[in-house]
């Protein structure tokens, strides 16, 4: 499915992304996207739940929470410190 494994899931505490690509062919993702969780925009691990499941993340000053099977639909590349 994907060329780049580096997703929302695989985020780490901290780390920030720029998402590059959404798999848009679940309905769920499509409803996600909606909120933000576009092409360019700029999302950060805030936090995880107890077992892995739901992942917080702040994009645009706000917290959104996913589960690990949808975060997997967004590819991302990592910010570099100073970007």
């Amino acid at each position: 499915m994907e060329l780049n494994s580096y997703t929302l899931a695989t985020l780490k505490h901290g780390e920030k992304g720029i998402i590059q690509s959404v798999d848009a062919s679940d309905p769920q993702v499509q409803r996600l996207m909606v909120l933000g969780l576009v092409e360019g925009a700029e999302i950060e691990h805030a936090s995880t739940a107890i077992g892995g499941d739901p992942i917080e993340f702040r994009l645009f000053g706000c917290g959104i929470s996913l589960r690990q099977e949808h975060a997997r639909f967004f590819q991302v590349a990592p910010v570099v410190a100073g970007d």
